[in-house]
């Protein structure tokens, strides 16, 4: 029956990660909070159904190479070039701006030796890449500005995993070996980059032809599992971390038409392995270590939270985002990552840190993953409050003479455009055709000094705020459309937008049945669904490919129209 034992682990584990997962959803919450908690409940410091630890940690492994590998599949120039500045520059200078603050914290106010303190400033400088994503995704603001400028910090921040665990050789190193140790480190990775980046121009395209022409999808996803695992294992060998191997062979992979195949079949099992890894991650965790020693948990939870908030929030800020977009970029950046657990092990590997640092490090892990939707959802309820009042409007189109010179041409704008993404931009594009006259608000700076390049009338700053909507002449414009896809965004806007002018005809995008609901009732003429108008398009092409008259398709969607509401789309829908 002993041989069992390490089946019947996986089963309880699972089983409990499921119980975990189901209740936190119902609570609206993400499942990786479910995990943890359902992994201190079932683990050696809980009720003790699962005993073996080092299974699951051995299994934990293999979700971290799991993840690192696809996220170096998934890895995109582009999708940091959509972000602009903030993206790449914002994200670097969190990292060492948190770094430096946390290393002072660390050392003035935890009282850790200054290679503890500085490891500690490097732990906190990560945020996690999965709890992010999983909250953006079930509050529907993927797309929203703070979701895209969050998104792109946080690839950088998974990108600089990998520099971190080449580096971490170098904390446990004395002064005196602290140059050597780095050379040592810096010249294995280079011979590892340089084998790898070998195989992967040279062998890697061969062998996985030969094998995708066999057409066997299992074949292919053990060759995929063992270009992961071996790659891990190589790095391991030169004595560097096996995440940094599976990230490097993700990346090589990307470069071939085998990535999209790669990706869809890892997928699943990658989801389990990252599922077996936070249920281990909470399995590490004693509320006897948090009872016990709950002053310096909680100073070292406040510590890490201020400081994350704080960076993330002063960054925002800096390269010209508004106040509501820093709000919820610092709430949603404020915990510790995924990867920093990965970076604790190895610090605690190498003797950089104690039993008892790497112990208080796990518990401000687990708990501010868990405050981080908490966070959020306060930030959501506050801001509508903020948002009524004044703030400063900051004109990026030149200064107020400007602006009175195009009143003076201009006295009474028709059309208030709020946000110049994708849909915003077409709208303008056809009103500037037409010769309407139009002004936008946009909360982008980059993209604002793009409209001022072009010489179209544009107002920095956040719509949602009454303010800054008076600034555009919004009591005497006609129609205000609202193009932005966040939930909370648009229906503050339009509050505050009828305050102002309770005349006005406002035309605003939707996502949900739930979010219709509330804007009909506040009055708003229209409402638009992009998701639900591409609908239409598909079923036009597809009655016109089998025949129907252009006459007969019209008739038919004018008639679903007219029967229909908008149909319910799930929160999490994107464009």
């Amino acid at each position: 029956m002993a041989g069992f034992d390490p089946i019947v682990n996986v089963a309880i584990v699972l089983a409990a990660a499921l119980v975990g997962g189901m209740v936190a959803h119902r609570l609206r919450q993400p499942v990786i909070l479910g995990y943890l908690l359902i992994g201190v409940a079932v683990g050696p410091y809980g009720f003790g159904l699962v005993g073996d630890v080092e299974l699951f940690e051995t299994l934990a492994t293999i979700g971290v190479a799991l993840l690192m590998f696809t996220v170096g599949l998934e890895i995109s120039y582009s999708q940091l070039r959509e972000t602009g500045k903030v993206g790449i520059w914002g994200g670097i200078a969190q990292i060492l701006a948190t770094f430096v603050l946390g290393l002072i914290a660390g050392k003035f106010l935890l009282r850790w030796p200054l290679g503890e303190a500085a490891f500690f400033g490097l732990l906190i400088s990560l945020s996690s890449t999965m709890v992010g994503l999983k909250m953006l995704m079930e509050r529907g603001e993927l797309d929203s500005m703070h979701g895209r400028i969050m998104i792109a910090i946080l690839i950088v921040q998974d990108l600089s995993v990998v520099l971190m665990m080449v580096g971490v050789p170098v904390f446990g190193a004395s002064l005196e070996r602290l140059l050597p140790t780095f050379a040592v480190a810096m010249s294995k990775t280079v011979l590892f980059l340089g084998i790898a980046i070998g195989l992967g121009l040279w062998v890697l395209p061969w062998l996985l032809g030969r094998v995708a022409g066999l057409r066997s999808r299992e074949l292919f996803l053990l060759t995929v599992l063992i270009l992961c695992f071996g790659a891990a294992f190589g790095t391991y060998i030169f004595g560097l971390s096996i995440a940094f191997g599976a990230f490097v062979v993700g990346l090589l992979l990307r470069e071939s038409v085998f990535a999209h195949q790669a990706m869809a079949e890892i997928t699943h099992l990658r989801d389990v392995f990252a599922t077996l890894f936070f249920v281990s991650l909470g399995m590490l965790l004693s509320p006897k270590f948090v009872v016990e020693n709950w002053s310096m948990v909680t100073l070292a939870i406040v510590v890490i939270i201020a400081v994350k908030f704080g960076v993330c929030f002063g960054i925002a800020r800096l390269f010209g985002y508004g106040g509501r977009t820093a709000l919820f970029i610092g709430a949603g950046l404020a915990q510790i990552g995924e990867f920093s657990f990965i970076l604790a092990q190895a610090g605690m590997d190498s003797g950089i840190i104690p039993g008892y640092s790497y112990s208080l490090i796990i518990s401000s892990t687990v708990v501010t993953m868990l405050l981080t939707p908490l966070m959020v959802t306060l930030v959501s309820l506050v801001y509508p409050r903020l948002a009524k009042a004044p703030t400063r409007g900051k004109l990026v189109v030149g200064d107020t003479s400007l602006l009175s010179e195009y009143e003076s041409r201009h006295p009474s704008p028709e059309i208030v455009l709020c946000g110049y993404g994708r849909v915003g931009h077409n709208v303008a594009k056809n009103l500037y055709d037409l010769g309407i006259p139009y002004l936008v608000i946009e909360i982008d700076p980059e993209l604002v000094a793009e409209m001022h390049s072009k010489d179209e009338k544009c107002i920095y700053g956040d719509a949602s705020n009454a303010h800054v909507l008076s600034l555009a002449g919004l009591d005497r414009a006609r129609v205000l459309i609202v193009t932005y896809p966040d939930p909370l965004s648009v229906v503050t806007t339009v509050k505050n937008a009828l305050r102002i002018n309770a005349r006005l005809k406002i035309v605003a995008r939707v996502h949900s049945k739930r979010e219709s609901e509330v804007l009909e009732k506040l009055g708003v003429s229209e409402l638009v669904s992009p998701e639900y108008e591409a609908s239409f398009e598909f079923l036009r092409h597809t009655l016109a490919y089998i025949g129907w008259s252009r006459s007969r398709i019209q008739k038919r969607i004018s008639r679903i129209r007219n029967d229909e509401e908008i149909t319910e789309l799930s929160d999490g829908d994107e464009e």
